[in-house]
């Protein structure tokens, strides 16, 4: 079948309509010029088609606010993106039934995942590139006990079940002048296969002689209660009084939920904000290769002011490989997110955005997806 069946095709199975908002500027666009999301993306009015991509839930909230924007001034384009959590994004990726996956993980080279996703590509390999910096908060609901401050010590302690009242002693070590209640902890961690997770566990394996290994499944041995999805996780801790767990900052705020501050490499304990994971960010270093962007990330970071638990989620597609249209349809709405304007929607909705020399390589790497 060729692509334009393909996607009549999905377009009648259900994916997801135009969003039917932003007329001022689909107005604009037909009588004189583009407008400024148009402009980043270098679209042109002809442009349409379907994107069908899925996988991280923590970066949801990003791509929604992208999609409104784009699909605003690009009428004949739809986005179809399935939050169905990093794993199942990426097999979802492999398997070619989605054109690019949100991970809040690179491609996994235990697992194979890079040699699966190149042979997915087939005339060319599939490459990571981070678009979305995702500060992990350490959310918590106790009455009355505001600006919580927990070690990396203390936090793998809670996780492995070995701490489990709220005035055990190395809570109150962190807190010598909270009123810490004898309340039970309830830890709650990801049911499902998450980036999250996978970040979570390696600043603990990195900081807290945490005893298992990293990994996008949570380790049945730490025991706790499971929650599907970042908003699972959300909303699992806003209603059980004594609960603590992690979720991806804009979560955390959208749902109001109390954020512990947490100490990094020097002892610091630092309030988790856009700006203050930008720096931990800022520090990472390149693992892949050319346009692969695998990165490396200090979780034990010495950066005064920086929050250590970060996450960055990245967009696997295929640098060269897809079908032409798809191809030109996955680069423009890219070329949208990396943009000016795509990366400051993100501060608005508790992302950080990418800058500097990283921003660059960025667009450097999307303008090579043919």
């Amino acid at each position: 079948m060729k692509y334009a069946g393909r996607l009549a095709a999905v377009a009648v199975a259900g994916a997801l309509s135009l969003a039917a908002c932003g007329t001022d500027n689909n107005a604009a666009t037909g009588s004189g010029g583009p407008s400024t999301a148009s402009a980043a993306a270098g679209n042109d009015s002809g442009l349409s088609g379907t994107i069908n991509a899925a996988g991280s839930s923590a970066q949801a909230n990003a791509i929604d606010e992208w999609k409104k924007n784009f699909q605003a001034t690009n009428s004949g384009v739809s986005i179809n993106y399935q939050p169905s959590g990093s794993g199942a994004g990426v097999q979802a990726f492999i398997q070619g039934t989605v054109s690019f996956a949100g991970s809040d993980s690179a491609l996994n080279d235990e697992k194979g995942e890079p040699a699966k996703a190149d042979a997915r590509c087939k005339t060319g390999k599939a490459i990571n590139i981070p678009m979305v910096t995702g500060p992990v908060a350490v959310v918590y609901n106790l009455p009355g006990v505001d600006g919580l401050q927990l070690s990396p010590k203390t936090i793998g302690g809670i996780f492995s079940s070995k701490i489990t009242k709220w005035d055990d002693p190395a809570i109150k070590a962190d807190n010598p002048d909270a009123k810490l209640p004898s309340t039970p902890i309830q830890a709650f961690h990801r049911s499902d296969e998450s980036g999250t997770s996978d970040n979570f566990t390696k600043f603990l394996k990195a900081t807290a002689e945490w005893p298992y290994e990293p990994a996008k499944a949570w380790p049945a041995e730490a025991k706790g209660q499971g929650a599907k999805g970042s908003d699972g996780i959300a909303s699992s801790v806003k209603d059980t009084e004594g609960a603590i767990s992690y979720v991806e900052m804009s979560f955390a705020e959208n749902s109001q939920l109390q954020k512990a501050k947490v100490a990094n490499g020097s002892g610091e304990f630092v309030e988790l904000t856009a700006d203050s994971a930008a720096k931990t960010v800022e520090t990472a270093e390149v693992k892949g290769t050319g346009n692969d962007l695998k990165l490396s990330i200090d979780y034990a970071t010495k950066t005064a002011g920086a929050y250590p638990i970060v996450l960055v989620t990245y967009e696997i597609t295929c640098e060269k490989g897809l079908p032409a249209e798809e191809a030109k349809l996955v680069k423009s709405f890219l070329t949208y997110t990396a943009s000016d304007e795509g990366q400051a929607a993100l501060k608005e909705l508790g992302y950080a955005p990418l800058s500097g020399g990283l921003l660059t390589k960025v667009r450097s790497a999307i303008e090579a997806i043919s």
